[in-house]
């Protein structure tokens, strides 16, 4: 008769919730393999997407965007069924030969976000501007759209 290694998790994975434990922990490790399954030649690749801020005044709607690294020339807004969309890309450095990186740890490629202009945005006047890694669209209001004051009178 052969001896066999008693292995207490067989027995175990017959009860329900252990079994359901087990299958949630394998798809946690799913999960976690997944997102680094992008590491290529030791260097990491990851999608990025640049910061926003979007501000209103009295007259103008404004959005800032952050693309440090992005040359203007690698950045395209579009306007189309009121969404506008920025879309670029940040170009990777040429790698030199004989230089070992030790840490790679800013992100690359193609980006790309999209906003639903509000009601009330003069779309012919849109203007850009990019200084210093800073994007700013500036978006006009239309007249109507613009917050008017009511003087409320005592009486």
């Amino acid at each position: 008769m052969a001896l066999t290694r008693w292995k207490p998790e067989r027995e175990v994975t017959n009860w329900s919730p252990m079994r359901d434990l087990l299958n949630m922990q394998n798809e946690i490790g799913r999960v976690f393999d997944s997102l680094f399954s992008d590491y290529d030649s030791g260097s990491f690749v990851s999608q990025w997407a640049p910061r926003i801020d979007v501000m209103e005044h009295d007259d103008e709607y404004v959005i800032k965007a952050e693309l440090p690294g992005v040359g203007k020339n690698d950045v395209k807004i579009t306007l189309q069924d009121n969404v506008l969309t920025l879309k670029g890309e940040k170009k990777q450095e040429k790698e030199e030969k004989g230089l070992n990186f030790h840490r790679v740890e800013r992100a690359y490629g193609n980006f790309e976000r999209s906003f639903t202009l509000p009601t009330g945005v003069k779309n012919d006047r849109i203007d850009a501007t990019y200084r210093d890694g800073v994007l700013t669209i500036t978006l006009p209001k239309v007249e109507e759209a613009k917050p008017k004051e009511i003087e409320v009178k005592v009486s």
